[in-house]
């Protein structure tokens, strides 16, 4: 098939797939594990309590509560229909509150993390996503993977349709300052260890914005304990760019990518350029910087864009390790037993060819 017709059957798959949408139901009629989610957005406000696509200028700040459903897969999000929810099957939502002073969020928010031992992990999320779709999706994250700690999303305003890349590049670059804004008030609020988790595009506005933070204040702040890029759709010579910027990369500094990731070839192909940052086949290019490379392509199915979300074997495998320090923050020879696979080194890069547990114990994960 050739490049361009793959891309519009692409488009128009996308195009006809159910985009999520928020349902909000009483909190005793929901069912499962309530999962509270802090928000930041440059989005402007849509409706009560959602925000849409249209770019504002003014950092809005949020709190919602999404129950869990108990009947789905690990990795599975389902979307509520508005009038028929199914609170076993779909995720949705039982509280929300909009915030009228950054303040009042900041209070919230401290009280939240003085009950977390001070934890905060922030999710940016990609290309083409509603505010809901991303809201929903670090809810499931914070629950599968069973991330320590309080969970903050930044919802910057993606345009959510598939041919909204360029809309979505130019909104990158408006929505750096707002990410910068909730990482630190989040250090206000009281954090002392910030993990900063981020999807496709969503990796390069949190490059932008570590940049920022860089050169702005000299360094990155020391609260700011791990950077994980989920299939990172950055050009390789621009990331390059952006840490040089940086400086010391904050440690763990984690990349999760597949050379099999469909969306990642697209994306290439629309910007016409070689190579992104979440699709190598190797870390020759990237051998002098403190980085590790995660290759999920053994887990990878469907489009193979967010393998470490929806993959419940991966996930199960993530979710055994006990340290994510010792595992991400160690020598190679100390992450063998914590990540099965195999392990290649250039210099400070390491790649990780991770393996199903299943090929190394003949466990089934699936």
């Amino acid at each position: 098939m050739r490049p361009i017709a793959l891309l519009i059957l692409s488009i128009a798959l996308a195009a006809c797939t159910p985009r999520g949408a928020m349902v909000v139901v009483p909190p005793e009629t929901a069912e499962g594990p309530i999962s509270t989610v802090f928000v930041g957005t440059t989005r402007g406000l849509q409706g009560t309590g959602v925000f849409g696509t249209e770019r504002s200028e003014e950092m809005r700040f949020a709190r919602y509560d999404v129950a869990i459903p108990p009947q789905r897969e690990v990795g599975e999000i389902r979307y509520a229909k508005p009038r028929r929810p199914n609170v076993s099957t779909d995720f949705v939502t039982t509280d929300q509150r909009i915030y009228a002073a950054d303040a009042d969020f900041r209070g919230d928010l401290g009280k939240a993390l003085a009950a977390n031992g001070r934890e905060a992990v922030i999710f940016v999320h990609g290309f083409n996503n509603t505010f809901t779709e991303g809201l929903y999706r670090i809810a499931q994250l914070h629950h599968d993977l069973e991330i320590p700690g309080v969970a903050l999303h930044y919802s910057w305003p993606s345009a959510a349709e598939p041919l909204g890349y360029v809309y979505d590049r130019d909104s990158i670059m408006f929505a750096r300052e707002g990410l910068e804004e909730l990482i630190r008030e989040a250090r206000a609020a009281g954090a002392t260890r910030i993990t900063l988790v981020a999807h496709s595009m969503g990796s390069f506005l949190s490059m932008e914005a570590l940049r920022d933070i860089a050169l702005r204040d000299g360094r990155i702040m020391p609260e700011l304990r791990g950077v994980i890029l989920i299939s990172p759709d950055i050009d390789v010579e621009v990331f390059r760019m952006q840490a040089r910027d940086i400086g010391t990369l904050p440690q763990p500094f984690v990349i999760f990518g597949s050379d099999r990731d469909r969306v990642l070839r697209l994306s290439a192909l629309i910007t016409g350029q070689r190579g992104r940052l979440g699709s190598l086949d190797s870390v020759d290019r990237l051998s002098d910087l403190e980085v590790t490379y995660l290759d999920v392509g053994a887990f990878s199915s469907g489009s193979g864009h967010f393998v470490p979300g929806t993959s419940p074997a991966l996930i199960r495998l993530l979710g055994r390790i006990s340290d994510v320090d010792q595992a991400f923050g160690n020598d190679a020879a100390g992450r063998a037993g914590l990540l099965p696979g195999v392990i290649l080194t250039a210099r400070s890069a390491t790649r990780v060819i991770l393996t199903p547990v299943a090929e190394i114990t003949g466990d089934s994960l699936n």
